[in-house]
């Protein structure tokens, strides 16, 4: 990841504490104040972060993912940017959604249908926020090139700005 100048700009809540702060809490909502099982809102944050290139957020919710049981093969063929072959299908269910959203900012009917069956009417608004919280949250770390830790690789072929 090119961090030159990254000083100036990765920090963006310092320049706006109070978006900032309301981001936070809303982050915290969603990770944590749902009625989604914390496994599945890690596949639809990495779903979101692969997506957007978000390599910091890749990093962080990547090891998340796997610590709350998603499949090693599951997280590789996301980071892989390839539709994994899910043996669970909750988590092809989520998948399914996030995928949706950040493609198309749409979910087809029998999508909609499966994630209403599986998580209900307020699951399906949890899920919707956390992917739209996570697409913001990948849009700022990239807008301001937040780094990875020292020694982390990026994971992502570098942005092309055409």
């Amino acid at each position: 990841m090119n961090t030159a100048g990254w000083s100036d700009r990765s920090n963006a809540f310092v320049h706006a504490p109070g978006v900032g702060q309301h981001l936070s809490a809303l982050g915290a909502t969603v990770r944590y104040g749902t009625s989604i099982d914390r496994r599945l809102t890690e596949l639809a944050i990495i779903t979101v972060g692969a997506r957007w290139k978000a390599e910091f957020e890749w990093w962080a919710h990547a090891r998340m993912a796997r610590r709350h049981g998603v499949p090693d093969a599951v997280v590789a063929a996301i980071e892989r940017g390839e539709n994994p072959a899910f043996e669970a299908d909750d988590e092809r269910t989520i998948h399914a959604v996030a995928a949706q959203l950040v493609r198309t900012g749409h979910v087809d009917q029998d999508t909609y249908d499966a994630a209403r069956h599986l998580i209900g009417d307020a699951g399906l608004v949890e899920l919707v926020s956390l992917c739209g919280y996570y697409t913001l949250v990948s849009f700022l770390l990239n807008a301001f090139a937040v780094p990875l830790p020292d020694g982390v690789a990026p994971v992502f072929a570098p942005p092309t700005t055409a």
